[in-house]
């Protein structure tokens, strides 16, 4: 009898790259010399490479792009020699041009406006992706609720201590290594404001992003979780010493800390910043991700994502256009 092969699925992650065009949107494809077909660019995920910084990856080398992810499109699944092909996409913005050479793969990229492009795609497939891109707005903003990294546990004290040192509580060595990575998964959605906790935790696990794209962490105590006595004023005069240390570094602080008295003012703030139509990541604590979560959708016109709660450096991505909702997706560093 003939040794069974085991069935392979093979990950590749790609974008349908849009621009402003005379006449609505513009979309950048790829043609393949060897396949002699025009799709949109795309590529197999490396060993160990998460979706994300595979579609970055893949459309810089046939396209020459540099792009911002936006808002998640549905996933191309297909037979192809050796097993089937599961490829993930999302919509893109161009973030920069440094220019395209023919080689092996690509040989030529040509922007389009969107009917001339449905001509030309080969597959029905991409055709899909072309009609899905455009069933919502192409433009969209990024909220992203984070989860902090991993932090080891709690150690309690009694009394005035409790607080402090909770906040003070540093990542652990497995944490800083999920900030690292974190800083490259986040950059895929662009430059954000950049707000959490003043918990270091939480601070620590955003300033590796915050620094790669050369903005300011701010401090927020309406998104601070204290186990402890300390009073809204007490919490304020943390925040305002971390923002000052910011701003003396040379980075201005956009967002001024408020002085919490209620949980409402932490629903209160999300549904602001949802709303804003400004790219936002805010970093948070288990406890009060849901209301987060929660008060941003329902701001948005919509119902939280559903899932199980999100673990540690894991976040959601709400992706909103004209204080709508557009799509929600879940993203993180592997377990």
């Amino acid at each position: 009898m003939a040794e069974a092969h085991e069935h392979r699925v093979i990950h590749a992650a790609g974008a349908v790259i849009w621009r402003p065009g005379t006449a609505g949107a513009d979309v950048a494809l790829v043609h393949r010399p060897r396949y002699d077909d025009w799709s949109h660019p795309k590529g197999k995920r490396k060993r160990g490479e998460h979706l994300l910084l595979t579609a970055i990856r893949e459309v810089r080398e046939e396209t020459g792009l540099g792009i911002v992810l936006g808002r998640p499109l549905s996933d191309s699944v297909y037979e192809v020699p050796g097993g089937t092909k599961h490829v993930s996409f999302w919509a893109a913005s161009v973030d920069e041009s440094p220019g395209f050479a023919p080689n092996d793969e690509v040989d030529e990229v040509a922007w389009l406006p969107v009917a001339a492009a449905r001509e030309r795609l080969t597959y029905e497939r991409d055709i899909a992706l072309l009609d899905e891109l455009l069933e919502r707005p192409v433009r969209t903003a990024p909220m992203i609720v984070l989860r902090h990294a991993e932090a080891g546990s709690k150690r309690m004290s009694a009394g005035d201590e409790m607080a402090a040192e909770d906040l003070a509580r540093p990542l652990d060595a497995r944490g800083v290594e999920e900030a690292e990575a974190l800083a490259g998964l986040l950059a895929s959605y662009g430059r954000c404001q950049v707000i959490s906790s003043a918990a270091e935790r939480c601070l620590a696990t955003v300033r590796p992003y915050a620094h790669a794209i050369g903005t300011q962490v701010h401090a927020e105590p309406a998104f601070t979780i204290v186990p402890g006595p300390m009073s809204p004023a007490e919490l304020l005069a943390v925040v305002a010493d971390h923002n000052a240390q910011g701003t003396q570094s040379g980075r201005a602080a956009d967002v001024q800390p408020r002085a919490v008295t209620s949980a409402d003012d932490t629903a209160n703030l999300a549904a602001e910043l949802a709303m804003s139509g400004v790219p936002t990541l805010v970093c948070a604590h288990r406890e009060n991700l849901p209301p987060i979560l929660d008060a941003a959708a329902t701001a948005l016109g919509s119902r939280p994502p559903l899932g199980e709660p999100l673990r540690k450096s894991e976040f959601w991505i709400l992706h909103s256009a004209e204080a709508r909702l557009v799509a929600a997706e879940r993203q993180g560093v592997p377990a």
